[in-house]
């Protein structure tokens, strides 16, 4: 199942039935999982004696889900995420394909921290609107890891302004922040790439917990960024990579 989009200045052609998933979802009491909050929880309805469990004897599966998009599994974020006027990622995104280039990383240790900056990454293409960084080592552990006091690794905030200044909109990370865990709230990379203090980006995002299988080579794919229709700065999300013919 083949299609080609047309985009700013090519056209590229993919094939709709080869999609590499990179998402991580949110599940009952398990999962990836940070910032120091409970995992999510998933359990059946029960009300005026209805109870919404086949098991259990109801008509139908009818759960709550209790969970938070910056803690629990792959989301999007846009800059509502750092400032004080409401702003909803239900409406940053003006479409859901974009060009996009796989890095992987091998962060650099510096005063005990280990950061993702320019040193690390290889050169941009031209045409990019997507840019996702997969963390060496990669093990598959990072999908249920509990990153809460672990120090994870971070982006530079000059990484973030480079990416801002050759036109990337938006940023994929298997990381739960581009930004240091603990930094006092400065939140430096996420202003950079946003630019918090300028002409504030509202259609720029950036998707955090993601995991990206060492099968996938780096290099250049179509991203489909799909994101739940959620009234929010953050929302679940499940972006889509397909190869380029």
């Amino acid at each position: 199942m083949k299609t080609t989009i047309q985009l700013e200045k090519e056209q590229v052609s993919i094939d709709l039935s080869k999609p590499h998933d990179i998402s991580l979802a949110v599940q009952n009491n398990a999962g990836v999982g940070a910032w120091y909050i409970n995992q999510p929880v998933i359990k059946h309805v029960e009300v005026d004696g209805y109870v919404g469990n086949v098991k259990l004897g109801g008509s139908t599966n009818f759960n709550d889900v209790n969970f938070n998009p910056h803690s629990h599994g792959t989301h999007t974020e846009c800059i509502g995420h750092i400032t004080e006027e409401f702003h909803s990622v239900n409406n940053a995104l003006d479409g859901t394909f974009f060009k996009a280039q796989l890095i992987s990383v091998t962060p650099q240790e510096i005063d005990g921290d280990l950061v993702i900056n320019e040193s690390v990454t290889t050169p941009l293409a031209t045409g990019i609107k997507a840019v996702i960084l997969r963390t060496m080592p990669n093990p598959e552990s990072n999908k249920s890891k509990n990153y809460s006091n672990s120090n994870p690794p971070y982006v530079d905030a000059g990484l973030m302004l480079r990416f801002r200044e050759s036109g990337i909109q938006h940023i994929l990370i298997d990381l739960p922040s581009v930004d240091k865990e603990k930094d006092n709230g400065a939140l430096l990379a996420h202003k950079e790439f946003w630019d918090y203090n300028g002409e504030q980006r509202l259609d720029a995002t950036i998707t955090e917990l993601i995991y990206v299988p060492d099968v996938i080579k780096d290099g250049f794919y179509m991203l489909d960024l799909q994101v739940a229709p959620i009234e929010n700065d953050a929302a679940p999300s499940r972006p889509i990579l397909y190869e380029i013919l």
